[in-house]
């Protein structure tokens, strides 16, 4: 009997050092969870169910167990038993996860939207497009090369070709159609750069300038432009690793304010000369434009008014933490048609039925290699200049975004390509090749 008590224990003893340990990893696999459950509930409209066999069927998180109440609008999920994390939903902000009860007390001001467009055709409304046949289209072989990125392996869910500003084609997976919104992850980043671009269009910023950041200004990172953060290039230290804990993982599943984290880091290499891509870079950007502007609403209601819904992704809706920041690195949510529309607006230099959002010389800009990021990168855009897709035009740019949520821009060919999925294992070079081929 004593034998047992003793190996009981140790049993024991083992046990706590392991969730001692461990509780790092378990208190961000289940606010992963707990937080993408209540965005794809309460912001996407999916089922739990759903969610939970697709989204959340990956290991680790898929050893997290999950619940939600539709009347309160929360989801809640468990790591075991051992540790609980739960988000909750607010209209107009999208999900959040809540580290106590008394968050849920927070008022918080919500952006005001603009009312949709619904009688205007695509892509400058969201009415009916009307039906336009090109001759110098093959549409067997390009409605073949889009239903082949389709598969078990590639998981992709949609699919939109645009050439000239109209769809030619459009294809979704099972559960999904052209009114799904889908999480663009990191393609979040490109609206945070637009932004940006149009602040400094406006004559409200300068990408030149040092960034202000209080608490650069006694050392040497008072050096740091918004210039550097835009292309990623600050020199700070960052981890950007989502298998495991890290800055990045960190920043987005046990923050209340996602403007910070990256501000506090010190220097690992030079302005100008570190490439390290950094969601916490990107929301640094955030903060200083919250800060640009003479109070918070205005802040909030300038995303939408200024860009979202002023080209028409009215779908859209990109979230804050809990400190009212929009999470400008990751949480936005469209239809992959209303992603299709910031590409448009690239392609066509800012300029959005007559008006003109940001410079022309904006997208020379954002599309200029970042030095020492072999030419994969720009401002807040990832590029084909390093020639990553060998039989793509390298001038071809695109909004990236974890799994693989992609917006593919062709200036040349006239050409906006969606493909939203969750994986990247996807041959994206011989997909946008097989729909280059298609065009006679």
């Amino acid at each position: 009997m004593k034998t047992l008590k003793r190996i009981l224990l140790l049993l024991a003893v083992l046990l706590l050092i392991a969730v001692f340990y461990n509780y790092p990893k378990l208190n961000i696999l289940a606010g992963y969870s707990a937080k993408y459950a209540s965005s794809s509930v309460f912001v996407a409209d999916r089922t739990l169910e759903f969610t939970d066999k697709t989204d959340l069927d990956f290991a680790p998180i898929n050893l997290a167990s999950d619940e939600i109440s539709t009347e309160e609008k929360w989801a809640r999920s468990s790591a075991f038993g051992l540790l609980t994390r739960k988000a909750i939903y607010r209209e107009g902000l999208g999900s959040v996860l809540i580290t106590d009860e008394s968050d849920l007390e927070k008022n918080s001001l919500v952006p005001k939207r603009l009312t949709p467009d619904n009688i205007t055709p695509y892509p400058y409304g969201n009415a009916a497009q009307k039906d336009t046949v090109f001759t110098n289209i093959d549409y067997t072989k390009l409605n073949e090369t889009v239903t082949s990125i389709f598969s078990d392996s590639t998981k992709t869910r949609a699919v939109v070709v645009i050439y000239k500003d109209q769809i030619i084609a459009e294809k979704y997976d099972t559960g999904f159609d052209k009114n799904s919104k889908i999480l663009g992850w990191s393609m979040t980043k490109s609206i945070t750069g637009t932004l940006v671009g149009m602040r400094q269009f406006e004559g409200k910023m300068n990408v030149q300038n040092k960034a202000p950041i209080t608490a650069w200004q006694n050392d040497p990172r008072k050096e740091i432009t918004i210039h550097n953060l835009l292309q990623m290039n600050s020199g700070l230290e960052w981890d950007e690793n989502y298998d495991e804990i890290s800055d990045a993982t960190q920043m987005l599943f046990l923050d209340k304010d996602m403007t910070k984290m990256q501000a506090k880091k010190q220097f690992v290499g030079k302005p100008d000369e570190t490439w390290n891509y950094s969601s916490g870079t990107t929301n640094v950007l955030s903060g200083i434009l919250r800060d640009n502007f003479a109070t918070h609403q205005e802040y909030l209601d300038y995303w939408y008014t200024a860009l979202i819904d002023k080209i028409g992704m009215n779908s859209m809706l990109v979230e804050t933490d809990l400190s009212g920041n929009y999470v400008g690195s990751s949480y936005g949510w469209a239809t992959p048609r209303d992603w299709a529309k910031l590409g448009l607006l690239y392609l066509k230099n800012g300029t959005w039925k007559g008006e003109q959002l940001f410079d022309k010389d904006w997208v020379d800009y954002a599309t200029t290699p970042t030095p020492t990021s072999d030419g994969w990168y720009g401002a807040q855009i990832w590029l084909n200049a390093g020639n990553r897709y060998p039989d793509i035009p390298k001038n071809m740019y695109s909004f990236n975004g974890y799994q693989g949520q992609n917006v593919f821009i062709l200036p040349n060919e006239e050409l906006v390509i969606v493909r939203m999925g969750l994986t990247k294992k996807a041959d994206v070079n011989s997909f946008l090749s097989g729909i280059l081929k298609s065009f006679k």
